[in-house]
């Protein structure tokens, strides 16, 4: 059990939309963003702040379903501090919930490939690789993510054998759990 509190509403007011840019840019340096940036990002997703009592923890994004796959992104991001208490799935499963009532029936994540507690958290809960890549004019590399259905993931003992699996670029996995 977590004692992670979070806003309901998306974050607006220039005081919560610098927290969530100084956790995104904590955790994603090399995509570090501006209040700018922020500004126009919280025109076009759904971004919220994370706290335990008054102490921000983390951030999440969740980019609307687009697309013939009705893809939405979901991005969950804990500060290194605040790690291993719960926060992140609570956070996710928060943001995840919400891609569903947009309707999403894809969902994917991306993260830095830099970010082992990010990758490894993510196919935690049935995310598999299914690109990586390094920006134009960038140096990062990062990992695009796609959520399997549970009766997917039920059949792989671990993340290892997914990968072996010839299915990038071949098949598309809708989310039809909890339906």
């Amino acid at each position: 059990m977590t004692d992670l509190r979070l806003r309901t509403e998306a974050v607006a007011g220039e005081a919560a939309l610098e927290q969530w840019r100084h956790v995104h840019n904590a955790i994603v340096p090399p995509a570090a963003m501006s209040l700018d940036e922020v500004r126009e990002r919280a025109g076009r997703y759904r971004l919220e702040n994370a706290y335990v009592g008054d102490v921000l923890v983390g951030c999440s994004t969740v980019r609307p379903p687009e697309g013939e796959q009705a893809a939405a992104t979901v991005i969950a991001r804990v500060l290194p501090a605040y790690r291993g208490r719960g926060h992140g799935a609570a956070l996710y499963d928060h943001a995840l919930a919400h891609a569903r009532v947009l309707g999403a029936r894809v969902v994917e994540t991306c993260v830095l490939a830099a970010n082992e507690d990010g990758l490894r958290f993510a196919r935690a809960r049935g995310f598999v690789e299914v690109e990586r890549y390094v920006l134009d004019g960038g140096t990062a590399e990062w990992v695009d993510l796609r959520l399997l259905p549970a009766m997917t993931r039920a059949r792989y003992n671990d993340s290892s054998a997914i990968l072996r699996e010839p299915y990038v670029g071949c098949v598309t996995f809708e989310l039809n759990e909890g339906k």
